[in-house]
């Protein structure tokens, strides 16, 4: 293995920037559905927002022509995996990936946001 120098350099927050069409829709989501609360905003009208609930933080970029990658664009820790899975269910989210053990130690799902971004909710079993 190579050994990589930190050259005095210590990592510190690192998020995850979501593109959202509707910056409206976004904010109602994550906020009213998933519980995260607005700690930054910038633009008129708005085009970035910081979200953040418990240590999770989320960053909201509007890109009006946003077409969703075909991919997971963000993991999410979770301390009750099968909880947020039942919410995902009575909101009417569309779950991309079923709720299950996987063999390398989480219980997890894929669901989609409003605007077709798909998020990877993992808990530890």
């Amino acid at each position: 293995m190579t050994e990589i120098a930190d050259h005095g350099v210590r990592f510190g927050r690192i998020a995850a920037m979501l593109p959202v069409k509707d910056m409206d829709r976004a904010y109602d989501f994550y906020a009213n559905t998933l519980g995260f609360q607005k700690v930054f905003e910038n633009g008129n009208p708005v085009g970035f927002m910081i979200l953040k609930r418990d240590s999770g933080e989320l960053h909201l970029t509007l890109q009006k022509e946003h077409k969703a990658a075909h991919f997971n664009i963000a993991h999410m820790m979770v301390d009750n995996v099968d909880a947020l899975h039942a919410l995902c269910q009575e909101r009417g989210l569309r779950i991309i990936k079923s709720l299950q053990n996987k063999d390398y130690g989480l219980r997890a799902f894929v669901f989609e946001d409003p605007d077709g971004n798909r998020i990877d909710v993992g808990q530890v079993i």
